[in-house]
């Protein structure tokens, strides 16, 4: 038997628990694991609150990203013993995840552990710093680079702005920090922010084209805050969106892209090819400074996630949640 947290809805009565559950009653997959660590995701917490329609079948055991090892494995990609990394896929949502001590999974769905991160510190990371290195790698795909001037992060406190702002700084960028929490200036600024502003500058409608600051803008939160990010970008420049924080509504117009050159990359972290995945992992492997990683995590075992999905909910952490699923 396994603990694991398990979401049910029976004649719309919804419940959430940490039970314990037979290895039998596990998905179909071609490889098993011992997870050792997941997280806990804005998904995650609309799942586990029953805030949002993103369970897609009943039960469900939620948690979009895993750590562990393979103790059973029919993949070529993988052996016994293998450490490896779950991020997305559709896990937690059609499929069983990681909120659990054990999972079976699709092969194709993971990628090797890099070495020098253990399975917590990668949970540490979890899907918002690798969409964070998505974000990033989108940019410098585009051309940006650190002389072409400042590069503007919203939702800073968050786990994608969290990182997003590292890996820039690390890379050389001036970072500012869009942030609705001036008390977490000092955190942004340990980060590597060299300047820190308030989201209500942000939040509500501007004019479609604004004076020109930012070379780059990495983007969480979606509606008013990245339109008028889109209008404050620089001739040439380019955004990169990958949340919806603020709403799913862009109340924008084509200006910024037809007179002043600037681009719109999407960036999907949860189908992503597993070469895109590869490659951000190599980044967060090469530029994630581990000692920050404690300064952006808080730990909790699996019994805390509902408190910890309605804290995340109601907009009053900061930076990422890891479950030790063990304790």
């Amino acid at each position: 038997m396994f603990k694991a947290l398990l979401l049910s809805k029976e004649a719309e009565v919804f419940s959430a628990k940490v039970t314990e559950l037979d290895p039998l009653t596990l998905p179909a997959g071609d490889v098993e694991l011992d997870v050792e660590f997941s997280t806990l995701n804005y998904k995650d917490a609309l799942a586990i609150a029953n805030a949002s329609p993103i369970v897609r079948q009943w039960p469900m055991v939620p948690g979009v990203d895993g750590a562990g090892v393979v103790t059973a494995s029919a993949h070529p990609d993988f052996k016994l013993g293998d450490r490896v990394v779950l991020n997305g896929w559709g896990v937690g949502e059609k499929h069983w995840g990681c909120l659990s001590q054990k999972a079976r999974l699709n092969g194709d769905w993971l990628i090797p552990l890099p070495a020098v991160f253990s399975s917590e510190q990668a949970m540490s990371i979890g899907t918002a710093g690798y969409t964070a290195a998505l974000c990033v790698l989108a940019l410098e795909q585009h051309g940006l680079r650190p002389a072409d001037g400042p590069v503007l992060v919203t939702g800073a406190t968050g786990g994608v702005g969290s990182f997003a702002v590292s890996l820039l700084a690390r890379a050389g960028y001036q970072v500012t920090a869009l942030t609705g929490k001036p008390e977490a200036a000092d955190y942004l600024k340990h980060l590597g922010a060299s300047d820190v502003l308030d989201r209500q500058a942000f939040a509500a409608t501007g004019k479609p084209l604004q004076k020109e600051i930012w070379a780059g803008v990495i983007d969480s939160a979606g509606s008013h805050t990245l339109a008028n990010a889109c209008a404050q970008v620089r001739y040439g420049g380019a955004v990169a969106a990958c949340g919806l924080a603020q709403g799913m509504d862009f109340p924008s117009t084509v200006a910024p892209f037809i007179l002043r050159g600037v681009a719109l990359y999407g960036v999907d972290s949860v189908m992503a090819p597993k070469a895109k995945r590869l490659a951000a992992w190599a980044r967060l492997a090469a530029d994630v400074d581990v000692s920050t990683l404690d300064l952006v995590t808080t730990k909790i075992g699996l019994t805390d996630c509902q408190h910890a999905a309605a804290t995340i909910l109601a907009g009053k952490h900061q930076g990422r949640y890891v479950v030790d699923v063990n304790v």
